[in-house]
């Protein structure tokens, strides 16, 4: 099996539209969470969200083909073109043969939900006759980004969408890995974004009893842990991570940021959106990664995890953390606390956020915690209030969507 290291880093996130901003913001502690503006949420039981700010989709398109992209798409244009420059590659310099070896692979939990909303509104408004936009279909499939991000850099290696709903583009880092090693591409382009802050996506996780209500004081909705928590805050936006095979980075003399060394996907088989009571998919997820990379639970210094602060889900998945790790003080944290859900972008931006900790050796803390839940077992060590400055050889990322799905990637420190 060939190594993976990570070249390239790119993201669009409500607490940064580049990569410096957004890991300044998570390690002092930023809330994105604000009220809606990209819908009139009035009605709504929730009327807050995390979404992007200051986002301007021409700086990455020209104003006629504006009009052929999602929301989500924009994002992941975004944050792949960061990520490449990142890593300093020039696909423009690149041989046929060459191309054909850089693959894309890029998720999405909902795909284009805005232009689907978008569309069928104006027609049940109209008088019944099918006028449809010919950009319908391609806005709003949810593999059309990863082909956009082919298209616009003529790559022609494994190009395709994992869903698995929030656990979508932990995958996508999964299969990148795995494609990788087995030679069947050198350079993948992996990662997800999401633009689902929508009046029907709001309204459904309403519905579901999964959104917070804290509209007095949205910044502190998302409390992962907090034994106040009462549901998740929605949030929007892309990650992007330049995944390339070791030697092919080191010939070309490319910085590396670290390296990933398993990945392990499993499953709750339980409910269609409740966790196990005793968090089976994240013990099994984790076992398999852990067994992946060939290290024990002991090496892990750093666990980012999936929590996103509804009262169930936070303690059965540390439940299964717990099962796995013991007592062994493993630091545990939560930055949806931060960022929101990114829901199938959520896996990629959080395996931003344990590379840069592995790169920096430092530990983002959970915000909003008052008081740990009393049902989460007191050998766990949960970082909460400031960020810590502590070494991070090995770093561990939870996903998990509805449907049971769970993915679990583990990052090393680079060393030759």
């Amino acid at each position: 099996m060939r190594r993976v290291v990570i070249t390239g880093l790119g993201t669009i996130s409500p607490v940064g539209n580049t990569i410096n901003e957004f890991w300044n913001n998570i390690v002092n502690g930023k809330s994105g969470a604000g009220p809606i503006t990209k819908f009139d949420a009035s009605k709504y039981k929730t009327r807050f969200a995390c979404e992007v700010k200051n986002f301007h989709p021409e700086i990455y398109f020209e104003k006629k083909e504006q009009k052929k992209y999602d929301l989500f798409t924009y994002y992941a244009v975004a944050a792949s073109d960061e990520a490449i420059k990142d890593s300093g590659l020039n696909f423009g310099t690149m041989s046929l043969e060459e191309r054909a070896a850089v693959g894309v692979i890029w998720s999405s939990g909902n795909g284009g939900i805005g232009t689907f909303e978008d569309q069928v509104r104006e027609y049940y408004a109209g008088d019944g006759t099918p006028r449809f936009s010919p950009y319908f279909i391609p806005r709003m499939i949810v593999d059309i980004a990863a082909g956009v991000i082919s298209i616009r850099h003529r790559l022609h290696g494994p190009n395709y969408c994992p869903v698995s709903a929030c656990a979508s583009s932990n995958t996508a880092v999964i299969n990148a890995f795995d494609t990788i090693r087995m030679g069947k591409a050198d350079i993948v382009i992996a990662g997800g974004s999401e633009a689902a802050i929508t009046a029907a996506s709001a309204g459904g996780f309403s519905a579901a009893q999964t959104l917070s209500k804290r509209n007095d004081e949205p910044e502190k909705a998302s409390r992962p842990f907090d034994k106040d928590r009462d549901g998740f805050v929605i949030g929007e936006g892309g990650g992007a991570l330049i995944m390339e095979e070791l030697e092919h980075a080191k010939k070309r003399g490319a910085k590396i940021y670290a390296e990933v060394v398993g990945g392990g996907m499993a499953a709750d088989a339980y409910h269609l959106t409740g966790t196990a009571p005793d968090g089976i998919g994240a013990e099994l997820g984790i076992k398999a990664a852990l067994k992946d990379a060939g290290i024990e639970a002991s090496a892990i210094d750093y666990i980012n995890a999936h929590a996103t602060s509804t009262p169930v889900g936070d303690t059965k998945e540390l439940a299964g953390i717990h099962k796995v790790f013991g007592n062994s003080r493993v630091a545990i944290s939560s930055t949806k606390s931060m960022t929101g859900h990114l829901l199938g972008a959520a896996g990629a931006v959080e395996s931003i956020v344990c590379v840069l900790a592995v790169k920096h050796d430092i530990i983002p803390a959970t915000i909003n915690v008052d008081a740990i839940d009393e049902e989460i077992p007191a050998e766990l060590n949960i970082v909460y209030g400031k960020s810590l400055n502590s070494k991070v050889n090995y770093a561990l990322n939870n996903s998990f969507g509805f449907g049971g799905h769970t993915a679990t990637s583990i990052f090393k420190k680079y060393t030759e």
